[in-house]
């Protein structure tokens, strides 16, 4: 593909799209099938409160082909923000041409001009040796630390 990558703020409208793209890519790395209302709600939510964060959607020639999720953590060490890429997601058709590197360049230049954001950190799966080459690529380094969690009862 020759036409060149857009980015733009998503909106309300593409929930539909972004819902896709996150039960496409639940099922792709983890092989979970996520419940669509509960991912439809928790989409909405982000519009409905900024605090949560906001998506970036990628399109090429008027059609959107990847997106992602851009949430915030404080960090009391730097008296910052962290911001937390997530939900990455680039159709099939659209991979290995630029969409994720336009998506992480875009956050990336936001980030720098946003005052208080002390850097970028997304996480990426054990076994998902393509994502962590290209994360690679952009200069992305391992931070040195173990995910850990304790995940309650299913979401509501």
């Amino acid at each position: 593909m020759n036409d060149a990558i857009s980015i733009r703020a998503a909106s309300l409208a593409d929930t539909a799209f972004l819902v896709d793209c996150n039960a496409a890519m639940a099922l792709e790395t983890e092989h979970k099938l996520l419940d669509r209302e509960v991912l439809k709600r928790g989409t909405e939510a982000v519009f409905a409160d900024a605090h949560r964060g906001f998506y970036r959607i990628a399109e090429r020639a008027g059609v959107a082909v990847g997106c992602l999720l851009v949430t915030r953590e404080w960090s009391d060490w730097r008296n910052g923000d962290w911001w937390w890429i997530q939900s990455v997601y680039v159709a099939a058709e659209a991979r290995r041409g630029g969409v994720f590197s336009a998506l992480y360049a875009d956050v990336a230049r936001h980030a720098r001009a946003t005052p208080g954001v002390v850097g970028l950190r997304l996480y990426v799966e054990n076994e998902n040796h393509a994502a962590q080459a290209t994360y690679a690529a952009l200069g992305m380094r391992d931070s040195g630390y173990r995910l850990l969690e304790t995940a309650f009862a299913d979401p509501l």
